[in-house]
């Protein structure tokens, strides 16, 4: 784990922590926190992701898969974070940057209630 990308961990998880109590944590450690739905899927019983950030080799991943199942969420929104976007749900930082982060604060927040309207939390 590189340790300069732990300030840009510590800066996500609160984004997501604050909303653990309506989803399922799924993963809580100095590398990875993750928040899954109170969906189970028929097939394996794995519950559906949520989202959550992740160190990985040379940045954090902020997941958040209401996006992914609903892309127009994004409208609207910077085409600086939109940068950051790996994949259709995935967004990359190397370093803290507020402004990136409240936008996606608001778009977890958006997610929360997207996915409350879909009956997955």
């Amino acid at each position: 784990m590189d340790p300069d990308l732990t300030p840009t961990f510590n800066a996500l998880r609160p984004l997501y922590s604050r909303h653990a109590e309506t989803c399922v944590v799924m993963s809580d450690t100095s590398e990875r926190y993750w928040l899954g739905t109170h969906e189970q899927r028929a097939r394996d019983g794995y519950r559906t992701d949520f989202g959550g950030v992740q160190i990985n080799k040379a940045y954090v991943s902020a997941h958040l898969m209401p996006v992914y199942i609903h892309p127009d969420m994004l409208e609207g929104h910077s085409p600086d974070l939109k940068k950051r976007m790996q994949g259709k749900s995935c967004f990359n930082f190397k370093k803290p940057d507020a402004r990136l982060f409240e936008e996606l604060d608001q778009l977890i927040t958006t997610g929360i209630a997207r996915f409350q309207q879909d009956g997955r939390l």
